[in-house]
């Protein structure tokens, strides 16, 4: 905590930010996602790459990057796992007072984080997120996301989707080293109601500093969805009401179509 505290306090000194990069048959997308990881004007920063055994040309791609950059860390899991367990063994690995995930073909904008640690050293958050920009496989606008709120609470998540995994950052310092449930779907929903259901709350940015990339990969839009994952997670997860959390879903699916359709 004392480490928080100064880090915060003496702008000399800058919290390592552990970057954790999941990939499965990235090659594609995955330079251009490091790179602009490497662009962030906030400097003291690991990437942690877990190839969840990719069958594509990820790795060439990679390790193109690992000859010239000290600062990437490499490793592949011995078998397809799925994304929460590949992000859960970044978070192992990671030496950062902070950690952020992002997908393998989602970008980051140069002062995403840097904006993301002022918030922390500022209001004490926990947990920042920021809005997000929806681009195609070419890299071209196809909507702004609404906004986000400044602050939300575990209520606020029971009936909303707000968070997307790409744009958080954490401040393990205060939450401490975790893991995220195995789920094949809604794991990131999951861990997020798991922080924040002993009253921790999430900062949102409303600036769209992280371009999500729609995309045959991305499991989010339709998990998030899906009212079924929904209910499962909060009555199995959360010990949820079934009745309540059918009430829940039926709002969630309502916000859900307003934040990918309106």
């Amino acid at each position: 905590m004392g480490f928080y505290k100064s880090s915060c306090e003496n702008k000399s000194i800058r919290g390592l930010i552990s970057v954790i990069i999941p990939v499965y048959n990235a090659d594609k997308f995955i330079d251009k996602t490091v790179k602009s990881v490497l662009a962030q004007t906030y400097k003291n920063i690991e990437i942690i790459i877990i190839d969840d055994a990719s069958t594509d040309n990820s790795y060439m791609k990679i390790e193109k990057m690992l000859m010239n950059n000290e600062n990437i860390r490499y490793y592949r899991q011995p078998k397809n796992m799925g994304v929460a367990a590949a992000r859960n063994r970044g978070i192992k690995l990671a030496n950062g007072q902070y950690i952020a995930f992002l997908d393998s073909d989602d970008l980051w904008k140069q002062d995403k984080l840097e904006k993301q640690v002022k918030i922390i050293c500022e209001k004490g958050a926990e947990i920042v997120f920021t809005a997000i920009k929806i681009i195609d496989k070419d890299g071209k606008l196809i909507k702004n996301k609404r906004k986000i709120k400044e602050r939300i609470n575990y209520k606020f998540l029971l009936s909303n989707t707000m968070i997307a995994t790409s744009s958080v950052l954490l401040d393990l310092d205060k939450i401490g080293k975790f893991q995220m449930p195995l789920l094949h779907l809604g794991e990131d929903y999951a861990t997020w109601l798991m922080l924040m259901r002993n009253g921790r709350e999430a900062y949102g940015i409303n600036e769209a500093l992280t371009l999500y990339r729609k995309s045959a990969r991305s499991l989010s839009s339709k998990k998030l969805k899906n009212w079924k994952v929904v209910w499962n997670i909060q009555v199995k997860f959360e010990g949820v009401c079934p009745v309540k959390a059918y009430i829940n879903c039926l709002r969630y699916a309502v916000n859900s179509v307003k934040k990918y359709f309106l």
